[in-house]
């Protein structure tokens, strides 16, 4: 390593919630009350199960459709997932088809969280 962390390594999960674009806002205004370590946000197009239902447009421009959504990965605390998804579901879920799709995800290691703002380079 290049630096010298001070900080103690965590067990992080990584949770990806992919989401529609309306629903974005109100799923990020969630996640900024919970103990985050880091956070991305991307706008990506893809589809689900819908896809199958996309198709009965026969040739029409919907029929090869990828959708728009919103990609948020956040990396927190094992303890705090429960929590986090709950609050996830509970903004993000209309009961309709395509949602969304939330996926849990284990890191390969103990996360070493390196805030480059707090560290000082190590002479090589």
């Amino acid at each position: 390593m290049f630096v010298e962390n001070t900080k103690e390594p965590t067990n992080v999960k990584q949770i990806i919630a992919i989401v529609k674009p309306y629903l974005a806002e109100k799923v990020l205004d969630t996640l900024s009350r919970a103990p985050l370590e880091a956070l991305n946000v991307r706008e990506v197009k893809g589809f689900g199960r819908q896809k199958n239902y996309l198709d009965e447009y026969g040739e029409s421009e919907y029929s090869k459709t990828f959708l728009p959504k919103i990609e948020i990965s956040a990396w927190l605390d094992d303890a705090r997932v429960e929590e986090t998804l709950r609050k996830i579901v509970a903004v993000a879920r209309s009961g309709r088809m395509g949602d969304g799709k939330i996926f849990v995800l284990p890191t390969a290691f103990q996360a070493d969280m390196i805030d480059l703002s707090e560290v000082e380079p190590r002479e090589t």
